[in-house]
């Protein structure tokens, strides 16, 4: 049964108790503008983002906006037990497939059922609201980090979060099947993840709540002029990830395998740095070990998620402008001309590439055309660009977009 009424959400960090529904709140401004959406909840542990948007929320008068602003709760039935998922990662179901095989199923678990209907309302939303949309989700983690923004390396979505004085990690979608944002980004919006911080630390809640009030002003919903502390939200968030704002890139992750029995050795954090060989978690009673020099991200420090940990590095600033530039001129046009490389489907930028092959090529210069990889079979790879679906003209004219 769907789970749509009132529900009553807990934060240890604040020791409140709130209620919320569905939407969590909305606000239908009285000018003209974009679309704001605000996803908080998907994982039914991670509360910090509900308590921030329903602050906001109630707080602003429709007269001061401009557009629309949706806060939407993600997992009520996980929320409600205060857990990750129940059966499945709502985080990790939203790939074209799974969600034709869960429309097509009679008897669906609670999880998939959060699915169809958050689906139903992205689509209503996408079909009813004006443009230009962005979409924000609201996180935090199991170990202690600096707040930080996770994008789909797209350039829309590089240009938007470079206006937060915080890290910003690039290519976790080639690492994790699913995320919602990822499913958004495919069709060419901009897209954010933010993570606030700790579960349960109360600075999550007000880092979250800095977050929302400096991306409803950069996206143009609301103006600097009606955010009295916009400088201190902006402050904040300096002070909270030490002045570490740069941009970082995926390169390795422990996944977690079915049966495995895994435990992250104790005192890690994200953007701790780690030396190749030092000992991080033990997996069927055997220690993991880093297999290079790096800075850990994410560990796991909860009994329900499936990726152990990753390892980030940090990208130069050179890479980035090349990267921007390559792609403005469509460079990946020529890639179809190497050996073992053809198009799977030109119009969404996905390439197929030949597994004998792919040793030849440096899984860099993929990435710097925007590709990341994905598996199709045994014998080839599908790499997806997140440029060639990007709306790019949709968000040109923005005054974040011509800043940067």
């Amino acid at each position: 049964m769907i789970f749509n009424g009132m529900l009553e959400v807990y934060s240890k960090a604040l020791n409140e108790t709130i209620q919320v529904e569905r939407f969590i709140g909305k606000v239908l401004g009285e000018n003209p503008g974009p679309t704001f959406v605000i996803f908080a909840g998907i994982h039914g542990n991670e509360t910090a983002g509900v308590f921030a948007a329903e602050s906001i929320l109630k707080t602003i008068s429709s007269k001061i906006v401009k557009g629309t602003i949706y806060a939407i709760s993600g997992n009520l039935k996980a929320l409600k037990n205060n857990q990750r998922f129940i059966y499945n990662d709502l985080n990790r179901l939203w790939t074209p497939e799974n969600i034709v095989s869960i429309k097509q199923k009679t008897h669906l678990n609670p999880d998939e059922e959060e699915l169809v209907v958050l689906l139903d309302i992205l689509n209503n939303i996408l079909e009813t609201g004006n443009p230009p949309f962005y979409f924000i989700d609201l996180h935090t983690t199991s170990s202690k980090t600096l707040p930080f923004i996770t994008i789909n390396d797209a350039l829309i979505n590089r240009k938007f979060s470079k206006h937060f004085p915080v890290p910003i990690v690039l290519g976790i979608e080639e690492y994790l099947t699913g995320p919602l944002l990822s499913y958004v980004n495919q069709l060419g919006y901009v897209s954010l993840g933010f993570e606030s911080g700790q579960h349960d630390e109360s600075q999550a809640v007000t880092n979250s709540v800095a977050f929302l009030k400096m991306a409803l002003v950069i996206a143009g919903v609301l103006s600097k002029d009606d955010v009295n502390d916009f400088n201190n939200c902006f402050n904040q968030l300096k002070t909270q990830s030490m002045n570490h704002q740069s941009f970082l890139e995926v390169i390795h992750l422990h996944k977690i395998e079915k049966d495995e029995q895994f435990k992250m050795l104790n005192g890690f954090k994200s953007f701790q740095t780690i030396k190749k060989g030092v000992p991080l978690a033990v997996s069927n009673g055997t220690n993991v070990f880093s297999k290079r020099n790096g800075i850990i991200f994410m560990p796991l420090y909860q009994k329900q998620g499936s990726e152990g940990f990753f390892i980030i590095r940090t990208i130069k600033p050179f890479f980035l402008r090349l990267s921007a530039f390559l792609r403005r001129i469509r460079v990946d046009n020529l890639l179809v001309l190497l050996p073992g490389i053809s198009w799977l489907n030109r119009k969404e930028g996905t390439l197929k590439v030949n597994l004998k092959v792919t040793k030849f090529y440096a899984k860099a210069i993929f990435h710097l055309l925007g590709y990341r990889s994905r598996h199709t079979d045994e014998t080839h790879l599908r790499l997806n660009n997140r440029e060639r679906v990007a709306k790019t003209v949709m968000y040109k004219k923005e005054k974040w977009y011509r800043k940067f």
